[in-house]
């Protein structure tokens, strides 16, 4: 009986895991395009919400949040059986992905003075990997969520969505939002 139940976990593990390899590859692609959507929409006002609008470390936030949030919702029809925790888990792993970006963005171009074009796509590939592994690690734990902890996961991504919105339109100036080739913030 107990090789059985190990067998279950491995099988729910694997089947997980392959789920979070084609949400990485996903978003590294809906991720790319976002950066690019703006301009190619003649810089409509509603695609900006969602997409870069500048150079700003912010703005490429988005890049990350919107193509994890997206998937992951994608997912949870897939994968909502075999996971304990799965709105924790993506909140978690979302969080982490951009907060990585943050941190690694701002330590690495503190210390040289400058930010380099492939160092930038290497933090927004590893960013993404290192949510989506955030995620995994979480729904293998056997933890149930509770009715708190979900809604406390969804006030973060909620918190989250809003703030994408309204500091795309109402920037606070401070150097997470200006963009690094013109010094502006936000939609110009």
């Amino acid at each position: 009986m107990e090789k059985v139940k190990e067998l279950g976990k491995k099988i729910k593990a694997s089947k997980v895991l392959k789920a979070e390899i084609i949400v990485i590859l996903v978003c590294w692609i809906l991720g790319t395009l976002l950066h690019f959507i703006y301009q190619w929409t003649g810089e409509n006002k509603i695609i900006a919400s969602f997409s870069a609008v500048n150079e700003s470390v912010w703005e490429h936030l988005k890049l990350v949040f919107y193509p994890m949030l997206l998937a992951g919702i994608v997912e949870y029809f897939f994968i909502k059986k075999i996971t304990n925790n799965y709105i924790e888990a993506k909140a978690i792993g979302i969080f982490g992905a951009i907060s990585f970006i943050v941190v690694t963005f701002f330590t690495y171009t503190g210390i040289l003075g400058t930010n380099i074009f492939l160092i930038d796509i290497l933090i927004f590939l590893s960013s993404i990997i290192l949510g989506e592994w955030i995620s995994y690690k979480l729904m293998k734990r056997k933890n149930e969520s509770t009715v708190q902890s979900k809604i406390l996961a969804g006030i973060i991504l909620i918190f989250l969505l809003i703030s994408f919105i309204v500091c795309t339109y109402i920037p606070p100036e401070v150097n997470l939002f200006r963009d690094v080739t013109t010094g502006q913030f936000g939609v110009n």
